[in-house]
């Protein structure tokens, strides 16, 4: 198992719990965004850059993954492309996407899409609290630990 991680968006208070993750747990960790990211220089975290474009980290995470990765990310259609492939999504508020539960967020995206090209201000996403912080850590730690259980 492996994590992936949607590098161009994913907040740097979140990476820096999944450095730390991935240095306590040693499970391969990968960034994969069109700019350059820093990363600590751990054995089991990974940065790949690749060419700027609409969806080009994306299409990148989706090649690479395998069933059963995880992939961070706040990107709905790429969760449910995840999801899609066998691998589980989280988002950096915590909330682990299920196949269930994707649908319903396409469609609620798809919508504000819809809004925002109609001219409708729709505002963005809360800033990241101490909250959303924590229940990220709870959700990957709950994952590992899974995972761990598992023999993955």
């Amino acid at each position: 198992m492996k994590i992936w991680v949607d590098g161009d968006a994913c907040p740097v208070v979140i990476k820096d719990i999944l450095f730390k993750a991935a240095e306590r747990t040693g499970v391969q960790l990968t960034l994969v965004a069109n700019r350059p990211v820093r990363i600590p220089f751990v054995h089991c975290i990974n940065f790949v850059q690749v060419a700027s474009g609409l969806d080009v980290a994306d299409h990148e995470i989706i090649r690479r993954l395998d069933a059963g990765d995880l992939v961070i990310t706040a990107d709905i259609p790429l969760a449910a492309k995840v999801i899609g492939k066998g691998g589980s999504a989280l988002n950096p508020r915590g909330e682990m996407y299920s196949a269930d539960s994707i649908k319903s967020r396409l469609s609620v995206r798809d919508f504000m899409e819809t809004l925002r090209a109609s001219g409708v201000d729709t505002g963005g996403p809360p800033t990241l609290n101490k909250n959303d912080r924590q229940n990220f850590a709870n959700q990957l730690d709950k994952f590992l630990t899974r995972h761990r259980k598992r023999g993955d």
